[in-house]
């Protein structure tokens, strides 16, 4: 009878356990996925009988989620042809798409005007480094701009993956209940690929998500705690992907390496907050603000963090914040959903985009 591993994945904590499990979703999902590179970041179409290239735009889960949960409009995505030539490209619109929600959800996004600058400081600066090229190099040995960079008494050692010429297969979905297995833990294969698509290379570096099996944002004790029991997970993790490095000639990346330096250095928090929307504002005033920028000064209330970076931003983004902030306090009031004209949306998120 074939199962999903995630039903035996839930039960085991120790490396003894299921081992050949261990074994095969990792060079399945890790090392076998990520043989396959592509010249450009975008969505595999068949242009011929079983013949794919990347040729469409990234179909991503955040984006059903936002068109889906928040009503945004999808003539603010990326139009249906493109395809991106950089990592730096891509983290760019995933950043315009964190605006994007920001900008778009008519109900429940903010709590208060305060609240609202935090959103909006935070979603300013991560898509300013994103259009600098810093994101992608992040917690990388040509990191030279964070912060953390500059103070860390173990400097990372591993460089960035190419950032122009060189993509692998990404799943934003993929998770143990994916796999298919037989009675002898032999892989039958994967199954809901919807969300998957050739993305940064940075993406499959990172230790994967689900080794909780549920999402941070979603956890019932907090982020606090998911990272903490995670923590816990992943030394199982990288201990089976320390074994099959050793006992397999792999060509390419060694996820070992560079899944341990990816939690350390906060690369892990950078890649998971640019792909979720909703996970976004904890994970970046609480992991990533002041790896990027440097220790905070000292506020009175979590909902004045922004305080402490608006100067970061420049008088015409400052501008659009208070202009965004009365916009989306006078849209509080009545919890209705907006249906955007294409022209009007565009029109209205690149009025909070700036060079």
């Amino acid at each position: 009878m074939a199962l999903g591993f995630g039903y035996r994945f839930e039960y085991c904590d120790r490396l003894s356990v299921f081992r050949s499990s261990w074994k095969s979703v990792t060079v399945t999902s890790g090392q076998q996925l990520a043989q396959p590179t592509f010249p450009r970041i975008g969505a595999l179409v068949e242009t011929s009988p079983g013949s794919y290239d990347v040729t469409g735009r990234p179909i991503t889960l955040n984006m059903s989620n936002m068109a889906q949960l928040s009503n945004i409009p999808i003539s603010v995505f990326p139009p249906e042809g493109t395809t991106y030539q950089t990592a730096d490209q891509w983290y760019t619109s995933l950043a315009e798409m964190q605006l994007a929600t920001l900008i778009f959800q008519h109900n429940d996004m903010i709590s208060s005007e305060d609240d609202c600058r935090n959103k909006y400081v935070a979603r300013q600066l991560f898509r300013r480094l994103a259009t600098q090229g810093r994101l992608s190099k992040f917690g990388f040995t040509e990191d030279d701009w964070s912060a953390q960079s500059k103070s860390r008494s173990a400097p990372t050692t591993l460089k960035a993956p190419s950032g122009s010429d060189s993509f692998r297969l990404w799943s934003d979905d993929f998770r143990p209940s994916n796999v298919m297995v037989d009675d002898d833990d032999q892989i039958l294969g994967a199954i809901d690929w919807e969300f998957a698509y050739v993305g940064p290379t940075q993406f499959i570096l990172d230790s994967p998500w689900w080794l909780l099996l549920d999402v941070p944002e979603m956890w019932e004790n907090g982020i606090d705690d998911w990272k903490k029991q995670y923590e816990g997970r992943l030394r199982t993790w990288l201990s089976a992907i320390e074994e099959v490095e050793q006992e397999m000639e792999l060509d390419g990346l060694l996820h070992l390496a560079y899944m341990r330096e990816s939690w350390e250095s906060g690369r892990f928090w950078l890649n998971y907050a640019a792909r979720r929307s909703w996970a976004f504002d904890t994970i970046y005033w609480k992991y990533l603000d002041e790896r990027f920028f440097g220790e905070r000064t000292e506020v009175s209330r979590t909902e004045e963090l922004w305080k402490s970076r608006v100067l970061l931003l420049s008088e015409e983004e400052q501008a659009a914040m208070e202009r965004l902030v009365q916009m989306k306090m006078e849209e509080s009031k009545a919890r209705i959903l907006v249906e955007w004209e294409d022209i009007e949306a565009r029109e209205r998120l690149s009025s909070f985009l700036f060079e």
